[in-house]
């Protein structure tokens, strides 16, 4: 949209109400698909859309997903005959309820394309559901980066910042999104009018308030609520009209093409200073800031400064390993760009009064930090004894109030009985915060609280929002920051722009209430779910509880190839909505309080969790730690408690009854025989539910338990081992083979070593499958097995990772309370192999010169971690690749009939390319996969024949310089207690 040569402005017509009737749903629907327009009225697609990052929810009439920016044009034409409220979305991130809306709900992601990157005049011409992060992708090659990153850049769009004017950590020294904008293609609300029509408007009611618009607006860079007039004044620079575009949050128009600025990227240095509060890192502030030059040129200065409370560090440390942290309750993150920042640092370092500092120059160390501040949305929402919410989290002051206005927010947060963790840009005056709301008893507190802090805020004069827009959360909040004429400017724009108000109404002007629709005031009804049989205890025992912690945030809808994790497998396969975490956690807020009829049997609940992995990903992923394998397996108990289930229930649900009922009657060897032959193993594949392109797992003809009682280890069964070895189903069963290696390399090591003769099962396949009563009697068992073993002092190892996971993730779920102790005892009792060489100091082979490409399985990401297991090859020599995500199989999930298709698309997300890439650049790399699924999979789909850790430990592959078997390390068995 380039600036149109200033006319007379036509007079705009007057604002209609947002409250005209629309065409009804399936009308909608049949008029935007008769455009081509992929349009969805289901209650599953509804109940996706109805929530943002916020805490409100709004059920839209009809979710759109336009594939073409001409489609934008057609969902107007479409929304305007028919009266129907527009609401545009990009990510879903938005914090405010800015993305939510009764009629039209249009997802954006689909029109992602860049269309151009300038090099010569740092510029990108992007589509607006283009992911942050793909625009750095391709930036990159071009030494240029987009300067904003907010914490969400794995998966906000570019539309989505410009409707917020969207900021990030680094917008000190790059700039909000109004400051990149450069050019915008917009589809007016007002379809009327003319080419530059509503432009000549807009400059009209700014020229005729001049003195006002100067002296009110871009006060402070972090001023983002209301409309930004001051891009629209007479000296304000070329394409002032798309950069007033920014935090417009939707209401005025569709942008269909936008042209932003890049930067160069350059090298950046962290400084982290110590305070003895966040109060007191604010108050220093403004002296970091001049010690820096002031804020401003990327390749120089300051480019971020932000603050970190130890409560957040608190929270992280609990899950795992920080860098270390200057001493100190509240911390300054502060980075500085290029040669020029390098020799400014000392300075900073000398004016910060910082109770110590710690400069960071390892990267990973730099990258975990700043993970935290990316995740901190998510963490704030579970550090306090009560949830935390959005609705009061982004409010800005200048920047040399901070210190005060933090101090002042915090005496309101204690005469309201309310806590926080304070963290943000506060380089920019910015504080964001997630407050520990109690809507008990309804919103009237919530109401209250927000409307003191808005009144003491304005004494500041600073901005309801920093950077997320007001949307409702705040717009109503407006006239204690704005005085009578600029609410009157307000409504002038958007009755130029938008005159039926329909572009997300109640938003910015004529405002809904902001305690009007609020998620955390429903409650879970008792009729519609059942008390869970899992404990939750994290969450009180309450399943609604448990599936409210999504706050929305999406760090679960990262786009492909970015995030560092598991979660979530399935949506990066399909891109839909509906196969994300957060997807999954939606439709579970309305099953369990009323908005899907039939409850958690409602087809829209299985229909979102079909295609959940039960990858456990998002248990560790995810920042508010949600569980959607637990929540599956709960919602499948209950639905199908008593009732006939899905065939694969009964069969790979249960397989380790079948194997074990297969071991007992001696037919391992027929059956193996039997699954070679095409016509019997099609048969058996179909009566057991399993795709027909699956292989079917070889048993063991001996299990490892049977053969531990008639083989002769060493020539004597000692009577006292130095370990004894857990065979669960699957290693017992059909993974003997790392079951002797692991003996093989034990024993070699000095070791004696006996396996654990009575059966004791997980009960894994049950679980996932959602037998939760036969899961309880089981594992109650293998607990009652185990823990003998575990007290005894002698370690215990398991090899399958699932297994064990199942033990140290499931056991204490699901056990009764009268066995929950001893079940915690062998959760932390049973040791990974790794775990086992680690605490023992064992000698390890010489690896020196293997390439590794290890698949960890995800149930030991997520439950155990791998970080022991890739020390322990790193330091025994070998190059080590570990494949990031998951391996599309997942137990039953991969070879159950209608999953074939998005096992594969999972599997080709990291697993495949990784191993292709590997064998392509060195034909003897090895594949490690210690899970038998990821095994299968290996299999199954690259002909690849993996292996275990045991068995790369009993017999390397390659040697080092002393030839094979080298031994490097190690303490050796004498060092071993007896």
């Amino acid at each position: 949209m380039t600036d149109p040569t200033p006319g007379p402005p036509g007079p705009p017509r007057p604002l209609a109400s947002s409250a005209a009737t629309p065409a009804d749903s399936a009308e909608l629907v049949a008029a935007l698909r008769r455009h081509g327009i992929d349009a969805d009225d289901s209650p599953l697609t509804r109940a996706l859309y109805s929530s943002d990052a916020s805490i409100y929810r709004v059920l839209p009439q009809v979710v759109a997903r336009p594939r073409h920016r001409d489609d934008l044009a057609a969902v107007l034409a479409v929304a305007t005959a028919a009266s129907a409220p527009v609401t545009l979305r990009g990510a879903g991130t938005s914090i405010a309820g800015n993305a939510i809306g009764t009629g039209i709900v249009v997802d954006t992601r689909g029109l992602d394309r860049v269309l151009e990157i300038d090099p010569e005049a740092r510029t990108a011409r992007v589509e607006p559901g283009v992911v942050h992060a793909a625009l750095q992708r391709e930036a990159a090659p071009h030494g240029l980066r987009y300067g904003p990153d907010p914490s969400t850049h794995t998966r906000c769009t570019l539309g989505g910042m410009l409707g917020n004017n969207a900021c990030g950590s680094r917008a000190l020294g790059y700039g909000r999104t109004a400051d990149t904008m450069r050019d915008a293609t917009v589809l007016w609300g007002d379809r009327e009018a003319g080419p530059g029509e509503v432009e000549a408007r807009l400059r009209g009611l700014v020229a005729d308030e001049l003195a006002h618009v100067r002296t009110r607006f871009g006060r402070f860079t972090r001023q983002v609520s209301g409309y930004s007039l001051e891009h629209l004044l007479p000296e304000a620079p070329a394409g002032g009209l798309a950069r007033f575009l920014a935090g417009t949050e939707g209401t005025l128009g569709l942008v269909t093409e936008m042209t932003v600025a890049l930067v160069p990227e350059t090298d950046r240095h962290l400084v982290v200073l110590g305070y003895p509060s966040m109060a007191d890192a604010a108050d220093a502030v403004p002296a970091l800031l001049g010690a820096a030059g002031g804020a401003g040129a990327a390749g120089g200065h300051m480019v971020a400064c932000e603050g970190l409370d130890a409560r957040l560090a608190d929270l992280v440390r609990a899950r795992r390993a920080l860098p270390g942290l200057p001493r100190g309750r509240g911390w300054l993150l502060v980075e500085l760009a290029g040669d020029e920042g390098a020799e400014l640092l000392p300075g900073v370092v000398a004016a910060s009064g910082a109770l110590e500092h710690r400069v960071v120059t390892d990267p990973v160390e730099a990258a975990a930090l700043w993970r935290i501040r990316e995740d901190g949305a998510g963490l704030a929402a579970r550090s306090l004894t009560r949830p935390a919410h959005a609705g009061w989290e982004d409010a800005a002051v200048p920047p040399e109030s901070l210190g005060a206005w933090l101090r002042d927010f915090e005496e309101l947060l204690a005469a309201h009985g309310l806590d926080t963790v304070p963290y943000g840009h506060f380089g920019d005056g910015c504080v964001h915060a997630r407050i520990d709301f109690d809507f008990s008893d309804g919103p009237a507190r919530f109401r209250e609280f927000l409307i003191a802090c808005a009144t003491r805020l304005a004494d500041y004069g600073g901005s309801l929002s920093g950077e997320h827009g007001d949307g409702r959360a705040r717009s109503e909040l407006l006239p204690l920051m704005y005085e009578a004429t600029s609410l009157r400017l307000f409504g002038q724009v958007k009755a130029a722009c938008d005159p039926a108000g329909l572009l997300n109404p109640g938003v910015l002007v004529d405002p809904a209430p902001l305690d009007a629709d609020l998620r955390p005031v429903r409650r879970e009804r008792a009729d519609l779910v059942s008390r869970p049989t899992l404990r939750l205890a994290e969450d009180g025992g309450s399943l609604g509880a448990a599936v409210h912690r999504c706050t929305g945030v999406g760090k679960c809808v990262a786009a492909p190839g970015v995030l560092a994790g598991v979660m979530c497998p399935s949506f990066q396969a399909s891109a839909q909505e509906k196969d994300s975490t957060r997807g999954r956690a939606r439709v579970l807020q309305e099953a369990v309080t009323g908005g899907l009829s039939g409850g958690l049997a409602d087809p829209a609940v299985h229909e979102a969790l079909d295609l959940c992995l039960s990858c456990k990903g998002c248990a560790s992923d995810c920042p508010t730690g949600v569980d959607m394998a637990t929540y599956k397996s709960e919602v499948l108990h209950q639905t199908y408690r008593g009732r006939r289930r899905p065939r694969s229930h009964y069969t790979l649900g249960r397989l380790p009854l079948w194997a074990a009922l297969t071991a007992r009657i001696g037919a391992s060897g027929l059956a193996n025989a039997g699954l070679r032959l095409r016509p019997t193993a099609a048969v058996a594949k179909a009566v057991a539910g399993i795709d027909r392109r699956r292989s079917v797992p070889r048993f063991a003809t001996t299990t490892v338990r049977r053969w531990a009682r008639t083989e002769e280890m060493g020539g004597v069964q000692p009577d006292a081992p130095d370990v004894w070895l857990w065979a669960d189903s699957f290693t017992d069963h059909f993974r003997d083979a790392q079951a002797h290696a692991a003996l093989h390399y034990l024993t070699a090591a000095g070791l004696r070593v006996r396996v654990i003769d009575e059966r004791a099962c997980c009960a894994l396949t049950w679980v996932t499958t959602g037998q939760l009563d036969q899961a309880r009697r089981i594992l109650s068992g293998t607990v009652a097995t185990l823990a003998p073993y575990v007290d005894s002092g002698v370690p215990v190892i398991g090899l399958e990772p699932s297994c064990l996971a199942t033990l140290r993730a499931d056991a204490a779920e699901l056990v009764a309370e009268p066995q929950r102790a001893r079940a915690e005892r062998v959760a932390g009792g049973v040791l990974t192999l790794a775990e086992l060489v680690d605490r023992l100091d064992l000698p390890l082979p010489d690896l020196t010169g293997v390439r590794v490409v290890a698949q960890p399985h995800c149930h030991q990401h997520a439950v155990i971690g791998w970080h022991t297991d890739e020390a322990l090859l790193r330091r025994a020599g070998a190059e080590v690749t570990r494949v990031l995500g998951c391996c599309g199989l997942a137990g039953n999930f991969g070879v159950e009939q209608g999953h074939y298709e998005t096992s594969v698309a999972v599997a080709e997300t990291h697993l495949l390319p990784a191993v292709r890439a590997a064998r392509a650049a060195d034909a003897r790399t090895v594949v490690l996969a210690d899970g038998m699924s990821c095994a299968i999979q290996l299999d199954d789909l690259a002909g690849v024949a993996s292996v275990h850790l045991a068995e790369l430990l009993a017999e390397p592959p390659t040697a080092g310089p002393g030839g094979p078997g080298k031994v490097v390390g190690g303490a050796g068995p004498d060092t071993i207690a007896r």
